[in-house]
């Protein structure tokens, strides 16, 4: 299936918008769905049963950075934690390649965010296949190891990780930023033509650039072999920053309204005194 029309698990499929009509009405829409994501936030939180880790894949400039932003600056910044994802560190590289993931996960109440995911295991050492050999693996002695074999396996370790994770309580949610190379090429031009954004650029994105068919490859086989019903894809069209950032709003507020999320009450024994603690706090 070509990612440029894959379908979400609920059947739909995204188009990209352009006009600046659509452009606005996602920036209001996506203000209100702040608020709504807030609120179930805290009431997911008080009720402690379940967690939800949102990961977010796409192409250098794709707009992961600006979406968490512009998604959650309205929740309780207790209830947000944010990894990012870089080059394994030489602790990370003496345990499996799932390991930095698995003790990143949001605690009960929380969401988390995969900032670039577990799925860089399957994306970025496929292209690049010789940093695999960093991780030091038994079976590993040649590229010729490397194979669709070896990266389909890790693919099946993945879905195995993520049913865990869900049948524990956590809601899992992955998007794909989908940017055209076009989009790209003007986002890079930006960084270079504007003096206060050229920290962002790096000389890499351009070398990364030019395996642009490669890494389309590898994404729409990730995507074909690793969405599931418990923790399914959502192919996100990216060229449009704010009408990506309403998608994925619009999505994490419907899921989480789906598990009726409900705050605890008192223990009967203190609903028992409550004019009593009043009167107490009122008499000080």
């Amino acid at each position: 299936m070509n990612i440029d029309s894959y379908k979400f698990s609920s059947g739909e499929v995204f188009s990209n918008f352009e006009t600046k009509e659509v452009d606005e009405d996602a920036k209001k829409k996506l203000k209100k769905l702040r608020k709504e994501i807030s609120g179930l936030q805290d009431t997911m939180y008080a009720e402690g049963k379940y967690s939800m880790l949102i990961c977010l894949q796409g192409m250098d400039t794709s707009g992961k950075d600006s979406l968490i932003r512009e998604v959650f600056k309205d929740v309780n910044a207790r209830g947000v934690v944010v990894h990012s994802f870089k080059v394994p560190t030489e602790l990370e590289l003496k345990h499996d390649f799932l390991w930095r993931h698995y003790i990143a996960l949001p605690a009960k109440g929380k969401i988390g965010i995969f900032n670039r995911t577990h799925y860089e295991n399957v994306l970025v050492t496929r292209v690049h296949p010789e940093y695999v050999f960093g991780e030091n693996i038994p079976t590993v002695r040649s590229l010729d190891d490397l194979n669709d074999d070896f990266y389909h396996a890790r693919m099946d370790r993945i879905n195995k990780f993520e049913k865990h994770m869900s049948d524990t309580g956590t809601i899992i949610l992955k998007f794909f930023l989908n940017v055209s190379k076009d989009e790209q090429k003007n986002r890079l031009l930006r960084r270079l033509n504007i003096p206060d954004k050229n920290w962002k650029f790096s000389s890499g994105d351009l070398k990364e650039r030019k395996l642009w068919d490669k890494y389309q490859e590898c994404y729409e086989d990730l995507l074909n072999r690793t969405s599931t019903n418990h923790a399914p894809w959502y192919v996100v069209p990216a060229d449009d920053k704010p009408t990506a950032r309403h998608i994925v709003a619009k999505t994490i507020s419907e899921e989480l309204k789906k598990y009726g999320f409900k705050e605890p009450s008192l223990a009967q024994k203190d609903l028992d005194k409550l004019d009593e603690f009043k009167a107490q706090l009122n008499n000080e």
